[in-house]
């Protein structure tokens, strides 16, 4: 059964060391750790920008986020809720040219939900990630389904990502 535990002890990486704080920049607004940003402000906008800096310019990495409070902060049984992995993410600026495994899917709390947390985490890529393991089949998107209740724990172990080298999370309703 997917749990947010371990994800909400990754958010505690950045409050005990703040240099794993990874850049998450959405439309034109720099996220800082736990801002709240009006689900009208960020609709429109495209996949975020990620930032972190890395010593090793050849290693790659994956980035992942999750919303850890669906349907509702104080009901969350859909959590955590998928909404973005992207391998292959080289520089400091993290950028490929590779496809996506599941495409960015914005903030969109139900109508009278309080906030929810959108949770970004970096992992260092192992040299044996093999993207074709993870894509859907047949050029498919992660349907809503899929992305509901997303076991992360067992996506970590099946491809060997250990814990986050990087965090960052904001809030939206």
């Amino acid at each position: 059964m997917p749990s947010i535990t371990g994800i909400e002890e990754y958010i505690g990486l950045i409050k005990t060391d703040p240099s794993k704080t990874l850049g998450v920049k959405i439309g034109d607004k720099e996220i800082n750790p736990g801002d709240y940003l009006p689900k009208l402000a960020i609709e429109a906008a495209a996949t975020p920008t990620l930032s972190f800096p890395v010593s090793d310019t050849i290693a790659k990495h994956v980035a992942i986020c999750v919303d850890l409070d669906g349907p509702f902060p104080s009901f969350n049984f859909l959590s955590p809720i998928l909404h973005w992995i992207q391998s292959d993410l080289q520089t400091s600026f993290l950028t490929t040219n590779q496809p996506v495994i599941a495409s960015y899917v914005g903030p969109g709390p139900p109508p009278g939900s309080g906030p929810h947390r959108y949770v970004f985490l970096l992992y260092k890529q192992p040299s044996e990630f093999r993207l074709d393991q993870y894509v859907p089949s047949g050029g498919k998107e992660f349907g809503i389904m899929a992305r509901m209740r997303y076991d992360l724990s067992a996506f970590e172990e099946k491809a060997r990502l250990g814990k986050p080298i990087a965090v960052n999370y904001f809030t939206s309703n």
